[in-house]
């Protein structure tokens, strides 16, 4: 546990350097909110509410999703991989700490980071250019954190699945930009998935991705309440087991499939 703490607070430490790159990455983050949102408007035009989510809301929901972008990394990320290509793993693998866990604290510090840099902040700015929904109940307040633990976890998950494909390919560059723009789509992070049709609203419920990003949000704006919250937090732990054991599975079987320098 202290090693995992020491590496939480070291890669924290290491991303509050990049200062430069966070600002720049605000500024990208409101520039294409403030896009999404002129979208929003233009798709409700003179309607107040579609499908149970109002046009505040939805504005909201576009607020949200792009400030957790850095926290979610719901774009993808690559560092395991590059690790396997180098072979810098050979090194990883010899720390006294699982090899998801090393790699869920590295991602864990900089994550933290983006939520307070990126995340808090994008939020204040973008509400001095639209009016923004705050949960109005304790209750909302706590379901929303504990949903966007899991949303990180299951984040964080299926990107370190996604990675183990570099085990059993010399490039997982493509496979990985094909998998992470699907869990954008699916998660709701371009579009609410109650304004997608209901169909296809229903089978993303039976992915993974809403759990990254749909669901804090809808807790948050409270259109998921009561009972549905403690449904919906478990649905997200549920894909946090399910992508952390097929994590092990594919790396116990890919790691026998290693090769560094010939070794």
């Amino acid at each position: 546990m202290r090693f995992f703490t020491q590496l939480v607070r070291t890669t924290f430490r290491l991303q509050l350097t990049y200062r430069t790159a966070m600002w720049a990455g605000l500024a990208t983050n409101l520039f294409f909110g403030i896009l999404r949102a002129a979208v929003i408007l233009a798709l409700y035009g003179d309607q107040k509410v579609v499908n149970g989510l109002s046009i505040g809301g939805a504005i909201t929901f576009v607020g949200l999703t792009q400030a957790l972008i850095a926290f979610t990394t719901i774009f993808g990320s690559s560092d395991v991989m590059r690790s396997v290509y180098s072979g810098d793993i050979s090194t990883d693998l010899l720390r006294p700490m699982n090899f998801y866990i090393y790699w869920l604290a590295r991602d864990l510090g900089g994550s933290l980071v983006n939520l307070l840099g990126r995340g808090l902040l994008f939020m204040a700015a973008f509400a001095l250019l639209y009016p923004i929904y705050l949960p109005e109940t304790s209750q909302q307040w706590l379901g929303f954190a504990a949903a966007l633990v899991l949303s990180w976890l299951a984040s964080f998950s299926w990107r370190f699945l996604v990675n183990l494909a570099a085990f059993w390919t010399p490039d997982a560059a493509g496979i990985g930009r094909g998998l992470f723009g699907l869990a954008q789509i699916l998660s709701g992070f371009f579009i609410p998935l109650r304004l997608l049709p209901d169909w296809f609203s229903r089978f993303c419920a039976f992915t993974p991705f809403p759990a990254m990003m749909n669901t804090p949000v809808e807790i948050y704006l409270g259109t998921i309440s009561g009972n549905g919250v403690i449904q919906a937090l478990a649905f997200q732990a549920i894909w946090v087991l399910v992508l952390f054991l097929l994590g092990q599975l594919f790396f116990s079987v890919g790691v026998k499939r290693l090769v560094v320098q010939g070794g």
